[in-house]
């Protein structure tokens, strides 16, 4: 055999283990997010906020408490984080947002939202609707990938 085929079926095997091993940890951490989804489903409680200000934060300049930046692992610390300032009775908190309702999170209005401990899971006008935002237009490329995808079959019909 020549040196060429050999590195090349060893590359294969590598390759191929590697993605053995991402398949296993992916599967795991699925079922880790899954288990952490019910049990803040099991503590959310509905409560009414008056949002003061909104950014995207590194959890150390953030404001909050001490314990969850402790608990947080070493590689996150530096990631940015969707925070919430908002007045909750008479206190004023720091609070976690979702990303996915970030961007819908109105300033300097009162709204009801829905919260786990001290993270925002999702936010409704209190007085009046909350301003949807319009999405933006798609490129061309865009597009036409999610008109194959659709075809294929991997993504649902809208």
């Amino acid at each position: 055999m020549s040196k060429g085929l050999i590195i090349l079926i060893i590359l294969f095997v590598v390759l191929a283990a590697v993605v053995i091993a991402l398949y296993f940890f992916g599967k795991k951490a699925q079922k880790r997010q899954a288990e952490q989804q019910e049990q803040m489903e099991a503590y959310k409680q509905t409560v009414s906020m008056l949002i003061i200000d909104k950014k995207r934060m590194r959890i150390k300049d953030s404001g909050l408490p001490q314990a969850v930046i402790d608990q947080t692992p070493k590689y996150l610390r530096r990631s940015k984080l969707p925070i919430v300032k908002a007045k909750v009775g008479p206190q004023m908190m720091n609070l976690i947002c979702d990303e996915k309702i970030f961007e819908d999170v109105p300033v300097k209005k009162e709204v009801k939202a829905t919260v786990s401990g001290i993270y925002i899971m999702g936010v409704r006008g209190l007085h009046g609707k909350i301003e949807q935002k319009e999405e933006k237009k798609k490129g061309f490329f865009k597009n036409a990938i999610d008109k194959l995808q659709e075809k294929a079959g991997a993504k649902p019909i809208k």
